[in-house]
């Protein structure tokens, strides 16, 4: 018991020295009592363990209450911003790190400078998020900086710079109708010669009604949308497809030309689904003779579906090969792009795409063409825009391409996914984030590819 007490009375002697310095220069708050003083900080390791755990909402909540007690402790700030950057709040974020650094001053955590440069990235301010990514260097350990990617952010920074000054311009836009809500689309998929859209939404009304813990926005359910000639725009929406929908995460990635087959990626570890899968795993679906969609079917194939994330698979004309994302080597290179070909009726042995393509940053949403040449997919450890670019690359037999950057007409400096591109059509589908005040959401958009031509073909 005489050791508990003294180890109490340290940690508040300790809290009492913390706040003389918490905001930096500026004089602590003498109408904070020493008990006041312990809670919020005692709040903030709380705030700091939901983060650890990826509850950030959960976390900005106990930040929140923290706040109210102290609003100018610059952990409570950063910690916040950390908590805005998840949920795509960028601009919140970008106002909550200055803050932090502003009363933080010297004792501010290094990295407060890093999540700041990456906020002005995301928000489109070049030039101050070169200015701190700078800083971000000069404070940080050469491995932390590493770990960062600080590097390569500012080497995105200087192709993004030179994307906006050159005379291309991005030649996409949003689609047109009730398929871009308030939530978040994305994986688009066209179908029926680009009069049917598929995609995954996380409303309200998804099947189930039930909300993801970690995140606890509503699992996603796949929708479909039909274009209307005569108003210009997708309508009839609906998530009312028959089997394909469970009460957990839900995703169209391809459809044949012919609109008879198709993959998906399906995770129900968190429901009460009578089939439960260990992660996200890849399905496929068949369409019945009068027009609805058979049961997802898992496929058995130990090398394609483990228990870590398997998804956003894509396949050539001929259904010979698959290509799907996995993160079961995330420790080294977080997600990888799988190829997969079939022996015989059967698939055989998923391998990794070479190192040319995959980096050890992420990789993912690949679409490959129908004849198994180029492979667009979208990844944030090559040189681009920022976040996730679209790249294409092609399949050489034995070897693959450099990737090539499909640059201002396609990207941002957000994150740019789900690429789709439909010669036939001269258009593709895509997903990115659509930028408004200091928040922003994912949207699906269409682009014009009409005077697209793959790299080195004439």
């Amino acid at each position: 018991m005489k050791s508990f007490y003294i180890l109490f009375f340290s940690m508040i002697a300790s809290f009492s020295s913390i706040a003389n310095t918490e905001n930096g220069t500026t004089p602590p708050d003498s109408t904070k009592t020493i008990k006041e003083i312990a809670d919020v900080l005692l709040t903030i390791e709380k705030g700091k363990t939901l983060l650890s755990e990826g509850k950030y909402r959960e976390a900005l909540i106990v930040f929140r209450n923290a706040g109210t007690v102290d609003p100018k402790n610059w952990r409570v700030l950063y910690y916040s911003a950390q908590c805005y950057y998840v949920f795509n709040s960028y601009g919140i974020a970008l106002e909550y790190a200055s803050d932090a650094i502003s009363y933080g001053q010297e004792n501010v955590d290094n990295e407060a400078y890093e999540l700041l440069a990456r906020s002005h990235h995301r928000m489109g301010n070049i030039d101050s998020a070169l200015h701190y990514y700078q800083i971000s260097l000069e404070k940080i350990s050469p491995m932390r900086a590493k770990e960062l990617m600080i590097g390569l952010h500012m080497e995105q920074c200087l192709f993004a710079k030179a994307e906006m000054a050159g005379a291309k311009t991005s030649m996409r836009s949003n689609m047109i109708g009730d398929v871009n809500s308030a939530q978040n689309e994305y994986c688009p998929v066209l179908a029926n010669n680009g009069t049917v859209l598929y995609f995954a939404s996380r409303r309200s009304d998804t099947k189930g009604g039930l909300q993801n813990p970690d995140d606890e926005e509503y699992f996603e359910d796949v929708y479909r949308a039909v274009w209307s000639p005569s108003a210009g725009t997708w309508d009839s929406v609906s998530n009312e497809l028959g089997r394909i929908n469970t009460s957990g995460f839900d995703c169209i990635t391809f459809i044949s030309s012919n609109g008879m087959n198709g993959l998906m990626t399906v995770n129900t570890s968190a429901t009460e689904e009578k089939i439960i899968t260990k992660g996200s795993d890849i399905f496929e679906i068949t369409m019945s003779d009068k027009g609805k969609w058979s049961t997802p079917k898992i496929i058995a194939n130990k090398t394609i579906n483990t228990s870590f994330f398997e998804g956003s698979a894509t396949m050539t004309a001929d259904g010979n090969t698959m290509y799907f994302v996995s993160d079961r080597k995330g420790d080294k290179s977080s997600t990888d792009i799988y190829m997969v070909q079939k022996v015989g009726k059967n698939w055989g042995e998923a391998k990794p795409l070479p190192m040319t393509i995959n980096t050890i940053g992420r990789e993912t949403t690949p679409f490959i063409s129908p004849d198994g040449r180029w492979l667009f997919f979208s990844s944030d450890g090559l040189p681009g825009m920022g976040g996730l670019d679209v790249y294409v690359a092609e399949n050489l037999g034995s070897t693959w391409g450099d990737p090539v950057n499909l640059g201002i007409v396609v990207n941002s400096v957000n994150n740019d996914t789900h690429f789709q591109y439909y010669e036939a059509l001269k258009k593709a589908v895509m997903a990115g984030f659509e930028v408004f005040g200091k928040k922003s959401s994912i949207n699906m958009y269409e682009v014009d590819m009409s005077t697209f031509s793959y790299p080195g073909k004439k």
